[in-house]
């Protein structure tokens, strides 16, 4: 990867970072600010502070640290130092566990309705999406066996209307969680309405973990497309090897091109290698060399180049406008937003009790790679990609395990319910058992990085 390839990654990663820290912080901030507690210090990063600044009436230290993943709101306490007796009553410690909890909660929910604020936006801006149309599905697949048949477009799951690709495997993903039989309602060219039963009971447990859809035999359709040159992005391998819009790729490597996934495909399984493309440009033959980007893609690394079809008309057939009024687009970011922290949550009690392996947790280097993909992809679908971190980052906040606010809301609870607050042993040991699971899920984020850096 280049050195701008490079930049470009890290800085989608430390926007979204930003944001996300940012908005979690101000809740905290702003749920303190309506109960009157003082806030010493609000912090983005830990460690020594880069940039300092004093603002507020209450003379509030705003600070960026030197350690970016994370941040704090510091609020007046007796526990951590003297308090004057003119603002006792403005201490946290002094306030309601009532009042302690909603503080605590505030960052959390506030990382879940940024993620509301986020889809709301964008469903009401509309997106084109890629109709759920399906490809003859693969030999002795579940969907082989379902019957699902070449163009079958899909208009429900299990009873619950769907209208785009996207939609299918959100769909599919959330069943295959508990392995049920779904069942899918498609229309075929003709019109005519069928029902494909798909009985996931046989689904690998590890199939989560790759291209769910491609483990169920299930693929888009797509007509087939010549393969010329449409675009080529700026900066690209296609740009630096000397493709131009509207080449023929006719051969790689020796072997005949005579669709665009049969490029596409070459291209995809050969990262960091270098690929021959012979070219037909204005009736003349050219050999041009690429080595397509090495980059994350589900755990895998594959080939990009950075090149796009031209398009002959049938992407129109393909794709769809999906935009909605307020209300419905309202309704549908909180329904998302919902379904996405449940799901969340399923996918962690699944991995707790063994069900699902833990090679599903990620940590910074593979969520900056996203970052950086959807970034490239425009700012709508990064705008989804911040969404959906968003979400994990505050269901994630909610767990209760000490050191994170989930873990605060359980010592606050055990308080009502105990009539008084937990003795600073009690409190001190949760401490530590909950920086050490903390710790080991951070172990396992960085070595599932690791892993699928070195594994490809």
């Amino acid at each position: 990867m280049t050195a701008g390839g490079i930049l470009w990654y890290l800085g989608s990663f430390a926007l979204a970072l930003g944001i996300l820290i940012v908005v979690h912080e101000l809740g905290h901030f702003a749920a303190a600010a309506w109960f009157r507690v003082k806030v010493l210090r609000f912090s983005v990063g830990f460690g020594k502070p880069l940039l300092t600044r004093r603002w507020g009436r209450d003379g509030t230290e705003w600070s960026l640290a030197a350690f970016p993943l994370g941040g704090y709101v510091k609020m007046l306490d007796e526990r951590e130092g003297p308090v004057p007796a003119a603002e006792v009553d403005r201490a946290f410690n002094r306030q309601s566990p009532w009042r302690r909890s909603l503080i605590v909660v505030a960052g959390p929910l506030s990382n879940l309705l940024l993620a509301v604020v986020i889809y709301w936006g964008v469903y009401m801006h509309g997106t084109e999406e890629l109709r759920p149309i399906l490809a003859a599905p693969s030999a002795n697949s579940i969907a082989a066996r379902a019957d699902v048949r070449e163009q079958e477009l899909v208009r429900a799951v299990s009873g619950r209307s769907i209208a785009t690709w996207q939609d299918l495997r959100w769909e599919l993903t959330r069943q295959a969680v508990d392995r049920a039989a779904v069942k899918l309602e498609v229309v075929n060219p003709r019109g005519e309405i069928s029902f494909r039963l798909l009985d996931l009971s046989d689904l690998a447990a590890t199939a989560i973990e790759g291209d769910l859809l491609k483990e169920m035999g299930l693929s888009l359709y797509w007509p087939p497309v010549s393969p010329i040159i449409g675009r080529v992005a700026k900066d690209s391998p296609a740009e630096a090897a000397g493709i131009a819009e509207g080449d023929e790729v006719v051969a790689i490597d020796g072997k005949p091109i005579r669709a665009w996934n049969e490029l596409a495909e070459t291209i995809r399984h050969a990262p960091d290698k270098r690929l021959t493309l012979e070219v037909v440009r204005s009736g003349a033959r050219l050999s041009l060399a690429v080595v397509p980007l090495a980059v994350a893609d589900k755990g895998k690394l594959v080939g990009r180049v950075g090149i796009s079809a031209r398009d002959d008309g049938t992407r129109a057939d393909m794709t769809i406008k999906v935009s909605l009024g307020p209300g419905d687009a309202l309704m549908r970011a909180v329904t998302q937003t919902w379904e996405t922290s449940s799901f969340t949550l399923r996918m962690m009690g699944r991995m707790v009790t063994g069900d699902l392996s833990w090679k599903n947790v990620s940590g910074p280097v593979t969520i900056a790679d996203y970052a950086g993909q959807s970034a490239r992809m425009g700012w709508v679908a990064y705008l989804k990609f911040l969404a959906l971190i968003s979400i994990s980052l505050g269901v994630l906040n909610l767990l209760p395990i000490p050191v994170l606010d989930g873990g605060h809301l359980m010592y606050y609870l055990a308080e009502i319910l105990k009539g008084g607050p937990l003795s600073e042993r009690v409190m001190e040991i949760g401490q530590q058992i909950g920086l050490a699971l903390l710790m080991l899920l951070m172990a396992f984020a960085f070595y599932n990085d690791i892993n699928r850096l070195v594994s490809g």
